[in-house]
């Protein structure tokens, strides 16, 4: 991009706080940029829960590649370096968020980010993310960023 261009991605939504938050950020962006498989994304992961990585880190496989599966339109990522977030990883977040403690809002926003109304699965698998992060002492907060 050339100097004085702006981007056409639109960063509406602030980082969200909390350690767990923005890791489950850095990892998705780095599944979205790199694949599910990505080494950056592994080694935070391992990073962040020492020799217990793996549970979380297969699970969010998962459910990145069930959110591929099921989505009818594109989900828009910002590259890793970016401060802000789009408004499709703002709708990612609160569902993530929500996803164990209101799993029918979680349901309606997941619903609204993949376009079609066969999100049960990636509901399923949003919420063994965040059980996996909580019990394992990084836990998703509800992310309310507007």
């Amino acid at each position: 991009m050339a100097h004085g261009e702006t981007s056409p991605l639109d960063l509406p939504r602030p980082m969200p706080t909390g350690y767990g938050n923005r890791l489950f950020l850095f990892v998705m962006r780095r599944m979205a940029s790199a694949g599910v498989n990505d080494a950056h994304a592994a080694n935070a992961m391992l990073g962040a829960f020492g020799r217990s990585y793996r549970r979380p880190l297969v699970l969010m496989r998962a459910m990145m590649l069930e959110l591929a599966r099921a989505s009818s339109r594109k989900i828009l990522v910002a590259p890793c370096c970016c401060a802000r977030m789009t408004a499709d990883e703002g709708m990612l977040m609160q569902a993530t968020g929500e996803a164990l403690r209101d799993p029918n809002a979680a349901y309606e926003q997941l619903t609204d980010l993949l376009g079609n109304d066969h999100a049960l699965g990636a509901l399923t698998c949003m919420q063994a993310v965040a059980q996996a992060h909580a019990d394992l002492g990084r836990p998703l907060e509800l992310y309310s960023g507007g």
